[in-house]
């Protein structure tokens, strides 16, 4: 009987020793991965500096403007968010189809470049709280408005690369011939030289684009359901995306995308655009 107590007590503590080594080990490796995530709320603090990547050729949302500097809602609300983490903003420049990239391969902290949410893109990053809503639109010239999809079959249809537009039409009008480029200022670029019939991307700011080039309309408003913009972190950051949500929740409560669409968005669009067309309600 004394053995076998014996051999009780040698098991317990057996026990309790591998399960003070595993919890060591677990909690080393929580340590390591919040010390090797550069994007971390410490880790930005630390380093003093937020990277957060933007438009450079999308006007009003984030371009750069003719003294040099960078504008727009987009950064206007990034900004913001350095000052509120009491650091500086260092911008990177991307275009719609490398902000995944961009986060992944650790370029930048957060993504502010008028980014969709939706189900394919929430696999591979993490999307704090929206502040802007959005749907796809599409533009054409005044003398030959394209008004009803049907007048896009067997035409083409210029396409921004990465773009909810891009998956709008590939998955729901495949008789479209789609003419796809890289950059903002591309597409536009060959709309304007007639390379295609339409071109097609969020409405919000094609209501913009035509105000500045009025021999075009935006002359379908809606297509698809309407969704949300919003920022993005690497997928499982956890410690920012936690952060931005408590960010986007107290600006929209003291009122501050309205602000940003007052000073960035309403000088470029008509009078049919109105704020709560664009921002969230409080």
């Amino acid at each position: 009987m004394k053995y076998l107590k014996r051999i009780i007590l040698v098991v317990a503590s057996l026990v309790l020793a591998l399960s003070g080594l595993w919890a060591g080990l677990a909690a080393n490796q929580t340590h390591a991965q919040a010390a090797a995530n550069q994007s971390s709320v410490a880790a930005i603090k630390k380093r003093g500096v937020i990277r957060i990547a933007v438009f450079g050729d999308l006007k009003p949302y984030g371009w750069v403007n003719q003294d040099g500097k960078r504008v727009g809602y987009d950064v206007y609300l990034a900004r913001q968010i350095g000052k509120d983490l009491g650091v500086k903003v260092k911008f990177v420049q991307v275009n719609a189809n490398n902000r995944v990239d961009t986060l992944n391969s650790n370029k930048a902290d957060l993504v502010l470049a008028n980014f969709t949410v939706t189900k394919e893109r929430k696999q591979i990053v993490d999307f704090a709280k929206p502040y802007m809503k959005v749907s796809v639109g599409v533009v054409s010239k005044k003398s030959h408005p394209i008004t009803k999809l049907s007048q896009l079959k067997g035409k083409k249809l210029i396409i921004n690369k990465g773009t909810t537009a891009e998956n709008y039409f590939t998955q729901h009008q495949t008789g479209v011939t789609q003419l796809k480029f890289d950059s903002k200022t591309q597409q536009f670029n060959a709309l304007k030289h007639g390379r295609a019939q339409a071109l097609a991307d969020d409405n919000s700011y094609l209501y913009a684009w035509v105000k500045n080039n009025p021999s075009y309309t935006v002359s379908i408003k809606h297509l698809g359901a309407q969704q949300s913009i919003s920022p993005a972190v690497k997928k499982g950051n956890k410690s920012l995306l936690n952060w931005t949500n408590k960010e986007i929740t107290k600006l929209n409560k003291n009122g501050f995308f309205e602000k940003d669409f007052n000073q960035e968005l309403k000088p470029y669009f008509g009078k049919e655009v109105k704020a709560n067309d664009i921002i969230l309600e409080k």
